[in-house]
């Protein structure tokens, strides 16, 4: 337009509340909103009290990044902060519609990338192909291989997990509306719940996402009221994040076995679920269906992006047995932005519709 200025700027906001920039992305569908500047010091002397002070001091950062009106109830997000561990490259602290999560296998691909890009480790070495960063998660210590180029990203990006465990598998569950239905429960970072869909009277690769929701919303809602999710390290991992319908295809297959995740607040994820996937595949290995070593493909119900993973080693986690797996995927650039804050705005905070 005729006359407006060359350079973009805020707009009128309140000067005592930093704008908030970002930069945007997505893995396999998933968005990611990374904070650059804006976010207030997250305080503690360990990444899980960094986690517990955002939760009850900065849910504001939170609340006005992802939801309405300038994000929407499927909105994630990343605060990155120190690291009180010496190997860690930097610390993330990830936000969805309902709180804080313990891990994001999508975040973390796409961090890989931008961590890279942004400088926040050192630059690899000459004609290096590869680029290792630590991501230290709430979960623990995430390695992450980056495909590069001159220094910069591209191509995929690999992660291996936390150990990955499977914390009871064939459960009878009382779900109202469905019966009695086998729930296999893991973790991958986070704990999930698996459903075979067709218990649910659905198709995962066919029902309506409505449908979809509310069935995986009713196991989410049972399981937390009839089983008892505990973690061998910390409490503060000791909640189920989710629950996961599949297509019931776990035994092993060249072609891709489809699902979708619902966590949160009714949340669903674009993407196969990173830390879904890892949990997935340490069930397979503790149930014979999947190897050592042996790749399988992860397709999203909701827009066909895949991720591939693998069990790469045994490990324990307290006294269960697990795996550490790798999952790959592919993560973009999307934009970024600044968000401000006027003082008499009502819905500053922003809103999410139920």
């Amino acid at each position: 337009m005729e006359g407006a200025p060359a350079v973009p700027r805020l707009p009128p906001h309140d000067p005592g509340t930093p704008a908030l920039s970002v930069v945007d992305m997505h893995t396999g569908g998933e968005p990611l909103r990374i904070v650059l500047a804006g976010c207030p010091e997250v305080v503690g002397p360990t990444l899980l009290a960094k986690r517990r002070y955002m939760r009850q001091h900065l849910d504001h950062v939170r609340r006005r990044l992802l939801l309405e009106p300038r994000g929407h109830r499927d909105m994630y997000g990343a605060v990155l902060v120190r690291s009180e561990l010496p190997d860690a490259h930097l610390g993330a602290l990830f936000l969805h519609n309902a709180g804080y999560s313990s891990m994001c296998g999508h975040a973390v691909l796409a961090l890989g990338r931008f961590a890279l890009d942004f400088g926040l480790l050192p630059a690899p070495p000459a004609g290096a192909r590869d680029a290792r960063v630590n991501i230290h998660c709430p979960c623990g210590l995430v390695a992450v291989f980056v495909a590069c180029e001159g220094g910069r990203s591209c191509g995929p990006v690999r992660f291996h997990s936390v150990p990955a465990f499977v914390l009871a598998s064939d459960l009878m569950v009382d779900v109202p509306g469905h019966g009695k239905v086998v729930v296999d429960i893991a973790y991958g970072g986070a704990f999930y719940a698996f459903v075979s869909a067709g218990q649910l009277g659905l198709d995962v690769c066919s029902a309506k996402t409505r449908d979809l929701v509310d069935a995986a919303s009713a196991v989410t809602a049972a399981v937390k009221a009839q089983c008892e999710i505990t973690h061998p390290d910390s409490d503060d991992l000791a909640f189920l994040y989710g629950t996961i319908l599949t297509d019931g295809k776990d035994a092993y297959d060249e072609e891709p076995t489809t699902n979708i995740c619902v966590f949160a607040d009714e949340q669903v994820d674009r993407s196969p679920t990173g830390s879904g996937v890892t949990a997935r595949i340490a069930l397979q290995y503790h149930k014979g269906l999947l190897g050592l070593n042996q790749p399988r493909a992860f397709k999203s119900s909701a827009t066909g992006s895949v991720f591939t993973g693998s069990a790469v080693r045994e490990a324990e986690c307290g006294d269960f047995k697990a795996v550490v797996v790798e999952v790959s995927g592919q993560a973009h650039y999307t934009g970024a932005a600044s968000f401000t804050v006027e003082e008499d705005d009502p819905l500053k905070d922003g809103f999410l519709l139920k």
